[in-house]
């Protein structure tokens, strides 16, 4: 069966579009926000890891989330560039509209809660207007675009013949692609088949459109639950890098994408990414973010192609496929562990980046990454691929209005700590010099003083990027402000810079999640 859409022509019934919904339902995490330079960034990584559509923001939330989404509609060309709007919002389609209006391809996608819960106590509306509200929704988007889709918030627990009657209204009004999505992470994979099966064989014109899944992961089922939805006939997925996402976040792109790809024989479908980029893109949103994938992580932690036991490292000599069932430079991943020296110019070190799979950087970032390898390399006995990935990282953060300059510090069990610290506030060098409890405690209340908040510490981690008592600091900090959590990481070979640099890039992200407001509230 083939399909013919607005935007990707006709389409096969074994290609699989990836939605990306990491600038949008990704950046909802807890600790996590982007600005504008950073939206851009990630979203040309992603435009180069060959995903089909990135949703890039919810234009009426924010000044700040309709600029970002109107500048990656006017400068990322290959992806649709998609924006999230309410069906009912007040203004919502109309300025999703706007913010597309430049794009090479551009989408609204416009929800609305369906579930008998939801209705009743989030929209306190009845059916009979949410379905008006559909209609109203995917009629005035299709206004500004021929590309459009719609989803039924809280899916998976909407009653089966009124998210029929809902599907049927949205096809009617001129929607091109259908979610239905479990929004809370509730459903099972059994679940997910049969409202799949159900809506694509009760409801006319569901041939003509193309279903999309969007699971959570509240369960841990997030994956799972995409592959039960592509058996059961969606050609769409919405997912994110890292998976990502509100509370335990979102199905990961990288799972979805390298299940299919490995298990070709239960999963007959093609996707149009680009899977050596895989760890680069994974990379990259981990140091915008500030959050480290954990070691265990499917396809892009660090342990994923590590073997300890002997019995496995003795088969894997052997014959790498008895107990890997994908290559690891399928998705991006080097064997070559091959250390630079002090000596090391620049070029071997741009060629060094590009060998563990980061993109090119800018002249400004990559000239102060080199510094600070040449100064690591001289203190440093041996520097390994996690060293210059965590200083690399923490040059490639942008941290916009606050910089880190320097630090000096006085520290015994004989007096208070006393720190000097200079940063750079919007362009400015500001200094000042506090004692505190110990070195960490003075340094944070210098950059307290330096630049006045009423964020409060939650957080405050330190790690070793390798082993030895040389090893290079990673620091982790977490702020709050009036229920905004943000989390900043840095790194140094010294950990009280490492601990500087991790509060200035949380700042910095706090500074961004500021300008964020919820929309107003829907009314029937």
């Amino acid at each position: 069966m083939t399909i013919d859409h607005p935007s990707f022509g006709r389409i096969g019934d074994d290609r699989v579009i990836i939605f990306d919904t990491t600038l949008r339902d990704g950046e909802q995490s807890p600790g996590f926000s982007m600005n504008l330079t950073e939206k851009l960034r990630m979203a040309e990584a992603l435009a180069e890891l060959g995903v089909d559509v990135i949703e890039a923001g919810f234009p009426v939330a924010s000044k700040g989330d309709f600029d970002s989404v109107h500048q990656i509609a006017s400068t990322v060309r290959g992806p649709v560039v998609c924006a999230l709007a309410r069906s009912g919002g007040k203004n919502d389609i109309a300025s999703a509209g706007e913010a597309i209006r430049l794009a090479e391809r551009g989408r609204i996608h416009n929800f609305i809660s369906t579930s008998p819960l939801h209705m009743k106590y989030k929209l306190r509306m009845e059916p009979e207007t949410v379905l008006e509200l559909i209609v109203a929704g995917n009629t005035a988007a299709r206004q500004f675009t021929d590309d459009v889709e719609w989803s039924a918030e809280d899916g998976s627990r909407t009653d089966p013949d009124f998210l029929c009657r809902c599907v049927e209204a949205a096809i009617k009004a001129g929607a091109t692609t259908i979610n239905i999505p479990d929004t809370v992470g509730y459903a099972t994979p059994e679940d997910m088949a049969r409202i799949f099966n159900d809506v694509r064989t009760r409801v006319p014109g569901a041939d003509r459109v193309i279903f999309s899944a969007h699971n959570h992961n509240d369960l841990g089922l997030g994956v799972a639950n995409t592959i039960a939805s592509l058996a059961a006939g969606a050609r769409q997925i919405e997912c994110t890098i890292n998976g990502i996402g509100e509370r335990a976040g979102n199905a990961a792109l990288e799972e979805i994408v390298m299940a299919i790809r490995t298990r070709h024989d239960v999963m007959p479908y093609t996707t149009g990414i680009r899977t050596q980029a895989l760890l680069r893109t994974s990379r990259m949103l981990a140091t915008i973010t500030g959050f480290d994938v954990q070691p265990n992580k499917a396809i892009v932690g660090r342990n994923a192609f590590a073997h300890e036991s002997g019995i496995h490292q003795d088969g894997v000599l052997k014959n790498a496929a008895t107990y890997e069932i994908m290559t690891p430079e399928s998705v991006g991943w080097t064997k070559s562990s091959l250390v630079l020296g002090k000596h090391s110019g620049r070029a071997a070190f741009r060629d060094k980046l590009k060998a563990m799979g980061y993109g090119e950087m800018d002249d400004a970032h990559l000239n102060d990454a080199f510094a600070r390898f040449k100064d690591l390399a001289d203190r440093k006995k041996v520097v390994y691929d996690e060293d210059l990935a965590a200083l690399v990282d923490d040059e490639a953060r942008d941290h916009a209005r606050i910089r880190f300059v320097s630090l000096e510090v006085e520290a015994g069990s004989k007096r208070p700590a006393r720190a000097a610290l200079t940063l750079e506030v919007d362009g400015e060098a500001r200094s000042a010099t506090v004692t505190g409890q110990g070195p960490v405690d003075a340094a944070f209340n210098a950059i307290q003083q330096i630049f006045p908040h009423d964020a409060t510490l939650q957080l405050y981690s330190v790690g070793a990027v390798t082993e030895g008592s040389d090893a290079q600091a990673r620091t982790t900090v977490r702020l709050e402000e009036d229920g905004k959590l943000v989390d900043g990481q840095g790194a140094d070979s010294d950990t009280l810079v490492s601990a500087v640099r991790a509060y200035v890039h949380a700042l910095n992200k706090l500074l961004v999640k500021r300008t964020r407001a919820e929309p107003e509230a829907l009314t029937a």
